[in-house]
């Protein structure tokens, strides 16, 4: 079914969308979610004209999205992801109302209607505990991966990678192999080539981890660059080739290029887990396993600092304030224990 359009809509949401990626220098993944919002509301009105917006279309929208489900899952839309959605359409009608043809149209104070109520933002807001893995998990759940095909060995230094740089996922799906460096121990994060956040270029250090992982990328690379004779330019995870056996399709072996997206990487890491009978641990979460193992290992503040920089964090409040907060409880705990340990060497 055609979807139905509104030409002179479709010509200010180009003029929007081209805004942002050439004027806000918005990467294409945030404009593509702000194209994604704004479509989700102008279906909601019909695709009226914006010109002929009201306030009541923007409270109309907010209901509709509290009764939309999930895709995937089936379920209602979170608070954060409505809040989310709500943010990239109010953005807009902002921008919209300085433009020719707007102005006498849309105020600017109309696009506050599309905020959440304060008890919800503040629900959409909130920081949650993220669970993750334990160092114990992590070595019996790589321990139970199987290594029999060559794709099944390269999950295995997937994993293995992950342990070492506690690298983000899409980093690992777009790493090549002239980014590492085993005489040196270390993983070089070239923006260029390698999808960091933010496109910020930096260099991690392998962290000090159970020696097994190192062994596992060691046999990988070796691997590849003898058996399958890789060069710097070609991935270090790569896509399986797809060919024809007995006139079906199956893996033939293993291409050079690397993967589009994270989502392989994030399969892979989460059925290593499911398959030791724990919960479906993301590859994410093993950054914050690392920086609390961290915590425990470093002696001093350099120490420290040295891991949080290895993380790819410029300070080290972002580090500790995204991956090692501390619960009410917690708190009150230590501030009663040092309270007791200051009284005991005034006494003495």
């Amino acid at each position: 079914m055609t979807r139905k359009i509104h030409e002179e809509n479709e010509r200010i949401k180009r003029r929007y969308l081209t805004f942002l990626r050439e004027a806000k220098r918005a990467d294409h993944a945030t404009v593509d979610k702000a194209a994604d919002a704004i479509l989700k509301f102008e279906r909601s009105t019909g695709c009226k004209p914006f010109k002929r917006f009201h306030i009541d279309q923007a409270t109309s929208f907010k209901r509709q999205l509290e009764g939309d489900a999930n895709s995937r899952t089936g379920k209602p839309l979170s608070k954060a992801t409505i809040d989310g959605t709500l943010r990239l359409v109010k953005v807009f009608f902002q921008w919209l109302s300085g433009q020719p043809g707007y102005k006498s149209r849309i105020s600017y104070a109309d696009a506050e209607y599309f905020n959440l109520n304060r008890k919800d933002a503040r629900i959409a807001h909130t920081d949650r505990d993220t669970p993750y893995p334990t160092m114990e998990q992590c070595r019996h759940a790589f321990s139970l991966m199987p290594s029999g095909t060559a794709v099944e060995k390269r999950n295995r230094a997937i994993f293995a990678f992950l342990m070492l740089t506690g690298a983000r996922d899409g980093a690992i799906a777009s790493v090549r192999l002239k980014h590492i460096n085993l005489d040196e121990g270390c993983f070089y994060q070239d923006a260029r080539d390698v999808k960091t956040k933010f496109a910020k270029t930096f260099t991690t250090w392998f962290f000090p981890v159970d020696a097994v992982y190192l062994e596992s990328l060691i046999d990988w690379i070796t691997h590849l660059r003898q058996d399958r004779l890789f060069g710097h330019e070609d991935a270090l995870f790569p896509k399986p080739e797809q060919g024809l056996i007995d006139g079906c399709f199956a893996t033939i072996g293993l291409s050079r290029t690397i993967y589009g997206n994270a989502g392989k990487i994030r399969e892979v890491i989460k059925d290593a887990f499911i398959n030791a009978g724990l919960p479906p641990f993301g590859p994410h979460s093993f950054r914050k396993m690392l920086v609390k193992y961290g915590d425990q290992k470093c002696a001093t503040r350099e120490q420290f600092k040295a891991w949080s920089q290895n993380l790819g964090h410029d300070s080290v409040v972002t580090t500790i304030s995204a991956y090692c907060p501390v619960s009410n409880e917690r708190q009150a705990e230590l501030i009663r224990g040092l309270s007791i340990a200051i009284c005991a060497t005034r006494d003495d």
